[in-house]
């Protein structure tokens, strides 16, 4: 028996990364799972590998009727939204006085708007089903200062916030929210990025991995985890201790 049999899960970028490895762990243990993202290639290659509990739907998550597509479509599939997990995101290293305006405008757009309109969306389905599981993937960088990547770290100081709103707002309703914090994780958008030795500062000596991740995403998304609302959970090996 698994651990999400029956669920229905929506994960944003889940293309590669953290994303993929999210919708492959959902699908082992039960779960009808909607991946989406702007890498069409990438996104339907994903589907595909991880088999027919997999789909995968073309979406900009900064495009408000983008979203309202992916939800309406996921609901005419399978009648549903249980999990929704705000994975997609970008990265890049720029100090305050080196981020141009546009490069911000970028950054939030992505990491905190498409949190937004995620959370928005599928929230109103979750309400009237009354119950549902939302996870937003924050960072470290949401819990401190970050004196390389200030756009960025806005942007998840952010979707903290945003997590812990919502969760107040929805906890009557049986919907639950919740962020994740990982650290320094070996994806592709660390190596894209160009992080100077990205196991400097790591008291455990190495990156994490997205399945690390994914592990903790599993426990928000399933009943395991019904008396976790409005918090955070850390992924980083003590970076943050």
């Amino acid at each position: 028996m698994g651990r999400l049999d029956g669920k229905i899960a929506l994960i944003t970028g889940g293309a590669r990364g953290q994303g993929a490895v999210e919708a492959e762990r959902f699908a082992a243990e039960g779960a009808s799972v909607v991946i989406t993202d702007v890498r069409v290639g990438e996104g339907e290659l994903t589907a595909a590998r991880l088999g027919d509990a997999v789909t995968f739907l073309e979406h900009d998550v900064t495009n408000e009727s983008d979203w309202q597509a992916v939800v309406a479509s996921v609901i005419e599939a399978h009648g549903r939204i249980d999990i929704l997990v705000n994975n997609a995101g970008i990265f890049k290293i720029a100090r305050i006085v080196e981020t141009s305006l546009d490069d911000w405008n970028q950054m939030i757009a992505v990491n905190q708007t498409g949190v937004f309109l995620g959370i928005r969306e599928c929230g109103r389905v979750m309400k009237e089903q009354g119950s549902g599981s939302i996870i937003n993937i924050s960072s470290v960088a949401g819990l401190g200062g970050v004196g390389i990547a200030h756009a960025y770290a806005a942007s998840k100081w952010a979707v903290r916030g945003m997590t812990k709103s919502a969760a107040l707002e929805f906890a009557r309703s049986g919907v639950r929210v919740n962020s994740v914090h990982p650290g320094i994780i070996d994806t592709d958008m660390m190596h894209e990025s160009g992080v100077p030795d990205p196991t400097a500062g790591i008291p455990v000596g190495r990156t994490g991995t997205a399945g690390e991740v994914a592990n903790m995403v599993l426990f928000l998304a399933s009943d395991e985890a019904s008396y976790c609302n409005g918090q955070e959970f850390v992924v980083d090996g003590a970076m943050t201790s």
